[in-house]
C-alpha cells in the first residue's frame, strides 16, 4: 500500500476509534453506580434484558445509539435519548425493540426519547415488523414537558401509532418491568399483550403521592397499579412473573408463534463476499475528505463478489449508477463520484458536484429500479449542485428537480450511506433524512451541512463584518482572523456526523466495514412489507 493510503487509513481508524469510546461512555447509560443499583434490585439494565431476548446467532442493530449527545447537559444529559433500541431477531423473527432505561433520569423522556420512540414507530411501520417494548419508564421529564408534551411529532404521537399499527395488524407486545406512569400507563395496554414483572412492574395514570394530593387516599404503588392487581383485579395485564427472565422468556413463546410474514419479493440469491479487501475501505478516502477519489473502489469492497454493473457508464459520470448484489439482495446503487472527469464535450466536471447530465441519468435509473422492484441503495458524498450562469441556462434546476421528483417518489426501499460531504440540495437528492431513506447511516467521515465549513464561515464572517461596520466598528485583521476561527469551529461542529446522530438525522454512526451488513439488513426488514404502492413521478419539467 502507498503511503497516501496509510495515512487515510490511519486517519479513517483514528475517527472511528474515537466514536467507539465515546460509545463506550453511552452504553454506560446513568453511570456503573446507576447500574449497581439496578442490579440491587433485581432489574436487568436495558442492554442486558436485549441481549437476553435476542437471538444468539443473529445481528442485533441499535438505531440511535447517539441520540442526545452532547444535549442537555445542563440537565445532566441523557445517554442515548434513555432509550435503547434497535431491530433484532427473536425466535427468528426480525423485530423492532425499544427499551426505557431506568438509569437515566428513571427512564423519564426527553424532547429527544420522544424523537427516537417515534423513529422506531416509523421504522416498523415502513417494514410492518413486530414491535416489543420493553418498558421501565417515570414518565415525561417535567422540566421540560412544553417541548414533548403537546405537539404532533410530541410524546401523544407514539399511542397514536400504537393504534396505527394495530389497525394495520402490526404486532405489538409490552413487557412492563418497572413503572409506567401517566399517559405512558396507555403504552402497554394499547398494545396485543401485556406482561408484568411482579414486585417491579407497575402501571397507573397518577402514582400514590399524586392520589394522595389529588383525593387523600394513601396507596402503595403494588397495590394501586402492581401486577398483581393488574392480573387479578383490573384485567389490564395479560402475565404476570416474578422474575424479568421469565418474563423475556414469555416474550420469545409469543414471538415464535406469529403467522409468517407476507413478502415484498425482493430478489436474493446465495450471498458472496466481494472479492476486494473490505479491510480497504478504511484506506480510500483521503484525510478530511480533502481529494478526489474513484467511488467505484468503495462499491466493489461492498458488493458481491466486486461485481457492478454501471448504468450509462460514459453520460452523466459525477454520479455513478448501477446494479449489484449486497449479501445475495439485488441492488440498485447511486453514489457520487469524487473523481474529476470530461463532460460529452469535453468540459470538465468537478467530482462530488451534480450536473445536469448527471442529474438527469440518476433520476432515470431510480425511475428504472422501481420499475423492475429493485431497492436502491445512496452513498453520499455530495457538495451540491453545479453553480453558475452556464448550468443555470442548461437548466439545472429543473435537472436536479427531476431527481429530486424521483427520489421524492421512489416506492421502493431507499438505504442511504454518508461516507463523506453532504452539503446543500445534495443531501436531499441523494436521499437525506428528509426523503423518507428506510435507514440512514453516517460513516465516521461524514459532514451534513448546508454547505462545507471554510465557505460558510466567510460567508458568515462576511455579514458580521458587514453589520459592524454599519455600527461604526472596525475590526483590525488579528480580530477578523479570530472571528473567523471562532465561527469555522461553531459550524465545523454543527457539521460532524456526532451532532447529526444526536438529532437523529441519521440512524448511527458505523464502522465502515458494517456497510454491507445493514444494507442487507435494512433490505430483509423492508422485504417484510409487501405494500409498497405505485410509482407515480407526477409533473416534471421535460
Amino acid at each position: 500500500m502507498s503511503m497516501a493510503f496509510n495515512r487515510n487509513e490511519d486517519w479513517m481508524k483514528l475517527a472511528l476509534s474515537q466514536a467507539r469510546q465515546q460509545l463506550e461512555k453511552i452504553r454506560l447509560g446513568g453511570g456503573k453506580k446507576a447500574i449497581a443499583k439496578q442490579h440491587e434490585r433485581n432489574k436487568l439494565t436495558p442492554r442486558e434484558r436485549i441481549e437476553y431476548l435476542c437471538d444468539k446467532d443473529r445481528p442485533f442493530i441499535e438505531i440511535g445509539a447517539f441520540a442526545g449527545f452532547e444535549m442537555y447537559e445542563e440537565e445532566g444529559g441523557c445517554p442515548a435519548g434513555g432509550t435503547v433500541a434497535g431491530i433484532g431477531y427473536i425466535s427468528g423473527r426480525q423485530c423492532v425493540i425499544l427499551a426505557n432505561d431506568q438509569t437515566v433520569k428513571a427512564g423519564a423522556w426527553f424532547p429527544i426519547t420522544g424523537k427516537k420512540n417515534l423513529r422506531m414507530q416509523e421504522i416498523a411501520m415502513e417494514n410492518k415488523l413486530p414491535v416489543v417494548y420493553l418498558v421501565d419508564s417515570a414518565g415525561v421529564f417535567l422540566p421540560m414537558q412544553d417541548e414533548i408534551f403537546p405537539d404532533k411529532e410530541h410524546f401523544g404521537r407514539i399511542f397514536r401509532n400504537n393504534a396505527r399499527m394495530s389497525a394495520m395488524g402490526i404486532t405489538q407486545i409490552a413487557a412492563v418491568m418497572g413503572p409506567c406512569v401517566a399517559g405512558g400507563a396507555y403504552l402497554p395496554i394499547m398494545s396485543d399483550e401485556t406482561l408484568m414483572v411482579e414486585g417491579n412492574g407497575s402501571i397507573f395514570l397518577a402514582g400514590p403521592y399524586l392520589v394522595r394530593a389529588a383525593i387523600g387516599e394513601d396507596t402503595d404503588n403494588e397495590t394501586l397499579g402492581g401486577a398483581v392487581t393488574h392480573t387479578e383485579i383490573s384485567g389490564i395485564a395479560d402475565y404476570k412473573f416474578p422474575t424479568e427472565q421469565e418474563c423475556l422468556d414469555q416474550v420469545k413463546k409469543i414471538i415464535g408463534k406469529l403467522g409468517a410474514p407476507q413478502r415484498a419479493g425482493f430478489d436474493r440469491i446465495a450471498p458472496v463476499a466481494p472479492a476486494k479487501d473490505v479491510n480497504e475501505l478504511y484506506g480510500i478516502m483521503h484525510e478530511g475528505n480533502s481529494k478526489p477519489y474513484d467511488v467505484l473502489e468503495i462499491i466493489e469492497r461492498i458488493v458481491d463478489n466486486s461485481s457492478f454493473e454501471q448504468f450509462k457508464q460514459d453520460y452523466g459520470k459525477t454520479i455513478v449508477c448501477g446494479y449489484a448484489r449486497i449479501e445475495g439482495w439485488a441492488v440498485g446503487i447511486v453514489a457520487n463520484q469524487r473523481l474529476v472527469s470530461r463532460n460529452k464535450k469535453g468540459e470538465m466536471q468537478i467530482g462530488g458536484v451534480i450536473y445536469n447530465d448527471s442529474a438527469d441519468k440518476a433520476a432515470r435509473f431510480i425511475m428504472n429500479c422501481n420499475q423492475k422492484k429493485i431497492p436502491l441503495v445512496f452513498l453520499q458524498d455530495v457538495t451540491g449542485f453545479m453553480v453558475g450562469s452556464r448550468s443555470e441556462h442548461s437548466g439545472i434546476i429543473k435537472d436536479g428537480a427531476k431527481l429530486v421528483n424521483a427520489v421524492a417518489n421512489s416506492v421502493v426501499p431507499k438505504i442511504t450511506i454518508i461516507t463523506g460531504n453532504s452539503y446543500g440540495a445534495g443531501n436531499y437528492a441523494m436521499c437525506g433524512k428528509a426523503y423518507d431513506p428506510r435507514f440512514i447511516y453516517a460513516w465516521p467521515s461524514a459532514k451534513i451541512a448546508v454547505m462545507g465549513g471554510d465557505q460558510a464561515a466567510k460567508t458568515l464572517l462576511q455579514i458580521q463584518v458587514a453589520a459592524m461596520k454599519n455600527q461604526g466598528k472596525e475590526l483590525a485583521a488579528d480580530e477578523e482572523q479570530k472571528l473567523l476561527d471562532t465561527i469555522k469551529g461553531r459550524y465545523e461542529k454543527q457539521t460532524s456526523p456526532y451532532y447529526a446522530a444526536a438529532r437523529l438525522w441519521v440512524d448511527d454512526i458505523i464502522d465502515p466495514l458494517q456497510t454491507r451488513q445493514l444494507i442487507a439488513e435494512g433490505i430483509a426488514a423492508a422485504d417484510h412489507n409487501p405494500d409498497s404502492g405505485d410509482f407515480k413521478t407526477g409533473v416534471f419539467q421535460v
